[in-house]
């Protein structure tokens, strides 16, 4: 009897180590990630000056307007501001 319950105690420790090595390796993996590629993460939300619709700054498209650095959702949205924005041709 005293020898199955050290098999049972032996096999639960070996169960955690087992569990604990494989969960802290996935874990780890993702702690360890290098940030974004100005040493930080940058997931900040910008609200398209066109749309209205809101988008991670990392995926925006940007524009230098009138000394402005805008972005926006897509290049459709940019195009659109820029036709809309055009001076009256004389």
């Amino acid at each position: 009897m005293l020898r199955l319950i050290a098999i049972l105690v032996l096999a639960y420790v070996a169960y955690r180590v087992v569990r604990k090595w494989v969960l802290g390796r996935s874990a780890t993996r993702q702690v360890n990630r290098p940030p974004g590629p100005h040493g930080r993460i940058d997931d900040v939300m910008h609200k398209d000056p066109q749309c209205g619709a809101y988008f991670a700054r990392r995926d925006g498209v940007p524009l230098s307007f009138q000394g402005r650095e805008l972005l926006f959702c897509s290049p459709e949205c940019r195009d659109r501001f820029l036709s809309a924005n055009q001076p009256p041709e004389s």
